[in-house]
């Protein structure tokens, strides 16, 4: 398939690429673990025109996993080549070349872990996701997946799970997308690479949980009860992972840093000077040694097990949780987050008020006029943009707004441009607006709440946040998997840049795109002790979110399925670290809160205040 047919962008230089086109059928779903059964690659000119193709099997050397979806049968692939046999081949059509992938970090990593397995180096130093691109397109389909967005862009499809076909297809729909970016003037998600998943961040084999919820600090001359969590630092004469498997053993839980929460450090040198000890002296964390401890081994008392564990209430009008040992919130990013109940079904959510299906952007104003017009948005049943897309069906002008470099395409467009004042006596929903496809999306607002499904896709879900783009600073979105002190059980529950998975895979982060960065939850994987999972932002620059603008949160179950949730989150002004949404336990149920609320203080005081260690 040629995409000269209907596009050539080589005039425009911001789409002018050399493009190559990838899709992988696997044996799973973990690409440090799984392999690639099948592999296809088509190359295009920035004219549109194709310059290469290529498709094959592969002998993975293993269980080639769900059959059921992909039909590659180890019969089939037993006389395939090996990745190692094709990746020159492989690599030398990557090289230069923009990858596209519809889910692209999944293809990156996949092609990042066999080129390293065949200890090579993966020549791809850009990528773009076609799934992100039409995040910020904003088609009317039913869901973002190939067969939907084929659909609706026309694309025939004749083999899912086919890699060669559905490459072909994801030509078609990469096609269409660049049109329509190009048609309102949407920067395309390139994405540097390596990517937060480079092999050499792969997580560190799981770590059994604990299954006891911490007692607290250890007394002096007290015994160890079960949930204690202890370093060790230092020389020790029993090795390290002796003391460590004994200690687990023991139902204790072996911490990687020192925290106020830790209940004691195991050293034989408390005037060493590193790094631990300094910091439980300054914590007031107990100090025993390795004698003392390993005969506290032999009497560990029993603990409380998170299993038997009521999960705290969470008062419908409580404040989320402030991380302690943090400074207060600021207040303009911190009043009134309460629980706000989430409205409920079509009537509710749109008939009942005068915006209906109305997706409205709003220019220009002070940071806290347009705050407030996204807020006023929302009250009327509508939905806050924060980018120019396809969904847009409304502007609202404040002074200054004209001047915006969008204002020339939303003029050839011809969407409806109001004054400001048309918030205050809006009129009812028209009838050309038109209706989305799929299930219906909960608009929330700041401290709006949901209650998740208790089955939905198996307790899968993805958390995006989104912002315009940026020039002078980058914004990094992390996750805490919290326990019922609203604690981290270990340093690998902090999921950031640099370690974007946790220790269970349970939490990770992925990224497939400058203005966009997504936490995905898999509830039926977290450990016992976790009971919240809380979603924040944070400003590598000077900047701070009042310079940022809004961020949209949307909740979702599944990479490319409709939205079940969406909040604008605005409120923020002098902050530079911002928490954005948490998934948390009430009773036998997780529910789903948009939070927004700031902090003057960066990214290091927040991470200390859920008990991990910053060096």
């Amino acid at each position: 398939m040629s995409l000269a047919a209907a596009l050539d962008v080589s005039h425009l230089p911001d789409y002018a690429n050399d493009w190559a086109l990838v899709d992988v059928e696997t044996s799973g779903l973990i690409a440090r673990r799984d392999r690639i059964l099948s592999i296809a690659v088509l190359t295009f000119g920035p004219d549109g025109t194709q310059t290469g193709e290529y498709s094959t099997l592969l002998n993975p050397g293993c269980d080639p996993g769900p059959v059921h979806i992909h039909g590659l049968t180890a019969e089939r692939l037993s006389g395939a080549p090996t990745f190692e046999q094709v990746a020159g081949r492989i690599g030398a059509l990557l090289q230069d070349r923009v990858m596209v992938a519809h889910n692209a970090q999944f293809d990156y990593d996949f092609l990042a872990h066999e080129f390293a397995r065949a200890r090579l180096y993966l020549p791809v130093t850009q990528r773009l996701c076609t799934l992100a691109l039409n995040r910020r397109v904003e088609p009317p389909s039913a869901d973002l997946g190939l067969a939907s967005l084929a659909a609706h862009y026309g694309v025939p499809q004749t083999s899912a799970h086919d890699a060669l076909d559905d490459t072909r297809v994801l030509a078609g729909i990469f096609r269409s997308s660049l049109s329509e970016a190009a048609r309102l003037d949407v920067p395309l998600p390139l994405v540097p690479c390596p990517p937060r998943q480079d092999p050499q961040f792969a997580p560190n084999p799981p770590k059994t949980p604990c299954a006891y919820r911490n007692p607290g600090r250890l007394t002096p001359g007290g015994p160890l009860v079960q949930g204690m969590k202890i370093a060790i630092t230092g020389e020790t004469a029993t090795s390290r992972a002796e003391l460590v498997a004994r200690a687990v053993a023991a139902g204790l839980n072996i911490m990687s840093s020192v925290s106020r929460h830790t209940s004691a450090l195991v050293t034989n040198d408390a005037a060493s000077g590193s790094a631990k000890a300094r910091r439980a002296i300054a914590e007031g964390v107990s100090v025993i040694d390795e004698h003392t401890f390993l005969k506290l081994l032999g009497e560990v008392r029993p603990g409380t097990p998170h299993e038997n564990e009521t999960p705290k209430k969470t008062p419908e009008a409580a404040t989320p949780a402030t991380p302690p040992s943090t400074p207060t919130p600021s207040p303009a990013a911190n009043a009134a987050v309460a629980d706000v109940p989430a409205p409920r079904g079509p009537e509710s959510t749109h008939s009942a008020k005068p915006f209906g299906r109305r997706r409205v952007l709003i220019l220009g104003g002070t940071h806290e006029e347009a705050s407030a017009a996204r807020a006023r948005v929302v009250e009327l049943g509508g939905a806050a943009a924060i980018n120019l897309s396809a969904s847009v069906t409304d502007v609202v002008l404040f002074p200054g707004g004209e001047l915006d470099h969008r204002m020339t395409r939303i003029t050839a467009l011809e969407l409806p441009v109001h004054a400001h004042g048309w918030l205050g006596a809006p009129t009812s929903e028209p009838a050309e607006v038109p209706a989305q496809d799929g299930a219906m999306t909960n608009i929330l607002p700041r401290g709006g709440v949901i209650d998740l499904p208790a089955l939905a896709t198996g307790g899968h879900w993805h958390v995006s946040a989104s912002w315009v783009r940026q020039t002078n600073c980058e914004i990094d979105v992390v996750a805490f998997v919290l326990d019922e002190d609203e604690q981290v059980s270990c340093d690998g529950d902090f999921v950031f840049y640099s370690a974007p998975e946790s220790p269970d895979g349970a939490t990770r982060l992925l990224c497939d795109g400058p203005t966009e960065q997504t936490i995905a939850v898999d509830l039926a994987a977290l450990p016992p002790a976790a009971h919240r999972i809380a979603i924040a932002a944070a400003i590598d620059g000077a900047a701070t979110f009042g310079n940022i603008g809004a961020v949209q949160m949307t909740l979702a179950p599944g990479v490319d399925a409709p939205a079940t949730a969406q909040a604008t989150l605005d409120a923020a002004t002098s902050e530079r670290t911002l928490l954005l949404a948490e998934i948390y336990r009430r009773g036998p149920r997780w529910r789903f809160r948009a939070v927004g609320q700031g902090y003057d203080h960066g990214l290091e005081t927040l991470v200390r205040g859920y008990g991990v260690d910053v060096e």
